[in-house]
């Protein structure tokens, strides 16, 4: 099972290129698409879905030609937008049946077991009687996962589905999305680096419109492995160390002082240490250094 993005480009009516000859090979498994508001992420999860089209450029899944065949490829997909309308007055039960009859499955019998399968993998069949419009962010996210598995999709695209979701939330639908990404090739589209260190088994950073690095997670802080330094810095000297560093990111001590994370070849000065390389580092060395492109 594969999703193969080639040469991908689309420039908007106010010349915002949206997407910059993106290509990218996606397996099975959970990938990470890691970028900052207004990268094109939204851009690429809806052109994959067909629900705009590109100006140039080529997407296969499988032997399904995506662009010439939107509906061979629709028959296959899962998608889960940022946001995804007004529900009627209607409990999770209903709406979901309703929506199996709508893609086909007629058998009574099989239609509820269906529903009570779904309702069960998104943690929803204690509140299955509630009306949807009634749940809270979280829930609503994880009835959007249980309504489109319901034709057994292959592909699965979810965009920044965790914004605005508190942590218990957040978490509750990490886990669902974990459960059905397994056996099926899931996008998740997100600005939030720990939702792609907790799943994705690939990734790719996006800015610009433009794939900056497509690595594997376990394998992108190896390569910055002996290069990231810290060090404690005063509030007042956080400005010329930024100056003088190439610092990624930091934050506060108790003590008021700041952390700073150092991006370096070799120890930067008196005082840094060495320290383990995250994933958020990997991001803020790609985001750095497509700034000074």
């Amino acid at each position: 099972m594969e999703l193969l993005i080639k040469n991908l480009t689309k420039t908007y009516s106010n010349k915002v290129k949206a997407l910059d000859d993106v290509s990218l090979k996606i397996g099975v498994g959970m990938f990470g698409l890691l970028g900052p508001n207004g990268a094109g992420k939204s851009t690429l999860m809806r052109t994959i879905a067909t629900i705009q089209s590109p100006d140039s450029g080529e997407i296969h899944f499988n032997d399904i030609d995506v662009l010439v065949d939107q509906l061979s490829l629709r028959k296959v997909l899962g998608y889960l937008p940022q946001s995804f309308g007004v529900y009627p007055k209607m409990s999770a039960e209903q709406l979901l049946n309703y929506f199996a009859v709508l893609k086909g499955v007629n058998n009574k019998a099989e239609r509820k077991e269906l529903v009570n399968e779904l309702l069960e993998i998104t943690n929803l069949l204690d509140v299955k009687k509630k009306n949807v419009d009634g749940y809270s962010g979280g829930m609503k996210q994880r009835f959007g996962i249980a309504q489109l598995l319901l034709n057994d999709p292959k592909l699965i695209i979810v965009d920044e589905p965790t914004a605005g979701l508190d942590p218990a939330e957040r978490q509750r639908f990490l886990n669902v999305i974990r459960e059905v990404g397994t056996n099926c090739t899931v996008i998740f589209s997100t600005h939030i680096v720990e939702d792609v260190r907790e799943l994705c088994n690939d990734m790719a950073i996006m800015n610009g419109g433009k794939i900056l690095k497509h690595i594997r997670p376990v394998e992108a802080t190896k390569e910055i492995s002996g290069k990231i330094w810290i060090k404690a810095v005063k509030r007042d000297d956080l400005e010329k160390a930024e100056q003088k560093h190439n610092v990624l990111s930091s934050n506060y001590n108790v003590d008021n002082t700041i952390n700073i994370r150092v991006y370096n070849e070799k120890k930067p000065g008196l005082g840094f240490k060495k320290t383990e390389p995250q994933l958020d580092d990997v991001y803020f060395i790609a985001l750095k250094e497509d700034q000074k492109k």
